[in-house]
């Protein structure tokens, strides 16, 4: 029996995926890509999972696209594998009520980049890269790169990392605001799953509404996004989570947030 290419579990509140293709640098095909996605809507409906942390198999993260199937004339064709492998992939992160963190644990190109980059946290070893591959073949960021990157590098960095395709180094991610936090190769994983571990832990309800308050504050004005925070507040304080805060604060005690 072949072994699944994206690996599953749940421990601590948190659901594990693990991209599994590591002969072929975890590079996505339609099976995978299908398979991711069913496993982020369990982890969006399972009420045991309160955070999510996707990382790669082996030595990269993900390639992105596998080419091979790209250019089949029998296979799915760019349209097919953007409108039903990719981006379905992006909203379902982008979409769902817990905070998601990308472990990149080598390197992440094309596809797999932006993958990652689209996650709530992005946290990377420090032996790791970031290529956007896909002028290298004539094509264009895809997979919400063209989205995402100018809103966390600026202009002038997302072109010229668009179109001249550089390498860019973990520290250097980090350095220019494309990804949270950088970790020693050898306390990678360690670090990472604390971090999301400490996630799963939080008043994830409350993390839940702040993600869908950055969704909206790249089109909102001002004045929008402050009664979108007002409306979602009032969401928030109407938690148990909110109430146990607040009782936990008052008593000097760590508090036991449920995610509800």
């Amino acid at each position: 029996m072949s072994m699944s290419s994206v690996l599953f579990e749940i421990q601590n509140n948190v659901g594990y995926i693990t991209l599994n293709r590591p002969d072929k640098l975890n590079s996505f095909n339609r099976e995978m890509a299908l398979l991711l996605q069913n496993r982020l809507d369990e982890c969006a409906s399972l009420h045991e999972i309160r955070a999510v942390y996707i990382t790669g198999a082996g030595k990269a993260f993900s390639a992105g696209q596998d080419l091979a199937e790209a250019i089949d004339p029998k296979g799915s064709g760019l349209e097919k594998i953007l409108s039903e492998q990719y981006n379905p992939i992006i909203t379902r992160i982008r979409n769902l009520p817990k905070p998601v963190v990308a472990a990149v644990n080598g390197v992440a190109a094309g596809a797999g980049a932006n993958i990652a980059l689209c996650c709530d946290i992005v946290v990377a070893a420090e032996s790791a890269s970031f290529i956007q591959a896909f002028s290298k073949i004539g094509l264009i960021p895809d997979s919400g790169g063209t989205w995402i990157l100018p809103r966390l590098v600026g202009w002038q960095k997302a072109a010229g990392i668009a179109m001249l395709g550089d390498k860019v180094s973990a520290a250097e991610a980090e350095r220019m605001g494309m990804i949270y936090r950088v970790e020693e190769d050898g306390r990678f994983v360690e670090n990472s799953r604390k971090m999301v571990v400490t996630l799963g832990g939080m008043a994830t309800k409350g993390l839940a509404l702040t993600k869908h308050a950055f969704n909206y504050s790249a089109h909102n004005t001002l004045e929008e996004q402050l009664l979108l925070e007002d409306d979602l507040q009032q969401k928030a304080g109407k938690t148990k989570d909110f109430a146990e805060g607040v009782q936990a604060f008052l008593e000097k005690r760590p508090a036991k947030f449920k995610g509800e």
